[in-house]
């Protein structure tokens, strides 16, 4: 099924007010209410399968969370929810000790051509970095990790751009401790 329904009584608005006031509920309440409005759209549904995933990560159920992102994109889900869940699913595999299956994913979706992205999949660009850049760095590969977090710095710098996305870049190329 689609990210989008026609008709859907307010589905959206309803989960983005649930995850609004995500503090206000235990952690059990919060899925159980996520729970909820995921069954409106059915057990064939990508998009609930996500929202479950992303319930179970944010309230500290990492291996939970990793099967209901597989079986979201699995299900076919697409568009900004899609890449999210990679970046979720990664971020869950790492913290479960598997950087390296998490440094598989998120390369390979770096390495997406960026027309095959709207503008809300390319804004999470960054997001893609960092979240590689803590992957390579748990598989002891720090200068990559290192060379990718400046990279993705280095645009948001008011000076010093082109020098900070240069010595990034530098990192890769020399000798360590250099």
């Amino acid at each position: 099924m689609s990210d989008e329904r026609a008709g859907d009584g307010g589905w959206e608005e309803r989960v983005a007010a649930l995850w609004t006031e995500i503090d206000a509920h235990g952690p059990e309440e919060f899925r159980e209410r996520v729970a909820v409005l995921a069954a409106e759209r059915g057990d064939d549904d990508a998009v609930a399968a996500f929202e479950l995933g992303a319930a179970h990560d944010s309230t500290g159920m990492p291996e939970e969370a990793v099967a209901h992102y597989r079986r979201a994109l699995g299900l076919g889900l697409s568009g900004l929810r899609r890449r999210r869940a990679v970046i979720q699913l990664a971020s869950s595999l790492r913290n479960l000790g598997r950087p390296d299956r998490s440094v598989e994913l998120l390369t390979a979706e770096r390495d997406l051509p960026a027309e095959r992205l709207d503008a809300d999949e390319l804004a999470l660009a960054p997001a893609v970095d960092a979240f590689l850049a803590l992957a390579l760095a748990d598989t002891g590969r720090d200068r990559e990790a290192a060379s990718l977090a400046l990279g993705a710095l280095a645009p948001l710098l008011p000076r010093y751009n082109r020098s900070l996305a240069h010595y990034a870049r530098a990192l890769l190329t020399a000798p360590d401790g250099a």
